[in-house]
């Protein structure tokens, strides 16, 4: 088994294991949902909010290793070094998730979205320095018509995408600074922006590639 995926199953061990540890001590109903102030304003059952996101991950992690396996286009090989990094990324994001909800739960008060914000910038950076080696496939990445239809397209449309992505993350994590909608709208407006610019270039890109072939 890969580091990266080993590493995967251990963080979701550890939450399991402090899920059950801190059961006995977590009262009946707890948060499970904040609103843009950092402020809880949902709750469920203490086995719901403990649970709820390392059961997500059981669900999700063997799906997205057998996704490689069954796409026709994946580079086998080169492909499943940087797409075991993009799961372990995931998991340790979802990691810390867990343990903001669960430090809130055990009566430590702190500005939540603030805290999750940079974090949300850790994980496009990630994003942006697997997108640059990432192979053309079915199941990861900046997936257009244009960018599936040529090498060429998707090659540049990930290195322009890369670079992207890892700015947006950085202007999320500068969003510890700030709170409230600004702290959302650096982490949010950056990457929402980058992913429309990154279609419309793999579309005028294929065009220019398409152009010169003819000429």
């Amino acid at each position: 088994m890969r580091r990266a995926i080993a590493l995967s199953i251990l963080l979701i061990i550890i939450q399991f294991l402090i899920g059950i540890i801190l059961y006995p001590r977590m009262p009946d109903r707890i948060a499970i949902h904040w609103n843009i102030k950092g402020e809880a304003d949902g709750y469920g059952s203490k086995t719901l909010g403990l649970f709820l996101i390392p059961v997500i991950e059981v669900v999700l992690i063997p799906f997205f290793i057998v996704l490689p396996r069954i796409d026709p286009k994946a580079s086998k090989e080169k492909m499943m070094e940087s797409y075991e990094w993009f799961i372990l990324l995931f998991t340790f994001y979802m990691s810390y998730v867990f343990g903001l909800s669960t430090a809130w739960n055990l009566g430590y008060r702190f500005d939540l979205l603030r805290l999750l914000i940079p974090m949300l910038g850790v994980l496009f950076y990630g994003l942006g320095c697997i997108l640059g080696e990432v192979e053309i496939n079915w199941f990861l990445g900046i997936r257009t018509p244009w960018t599936l239809s040529s090498e060429e397209v998707w090659r540049e449309t990930h290195c322009v995408g890369g670079l992207l992505f890892r700015v947006s993350g950085l202007l999320a994590i500068a969003g510890v600074f700030f709170s409230g909608w600004l702290s959302l709208g650096l982490a949010m407006v950056p990457v929402l922006v980058s992913g429309i610019y990154v279609i419309i270039y793999s579309y005028l890109k294929y065009k220019q590639i398409t152009m010169e072939r003819m000429n």
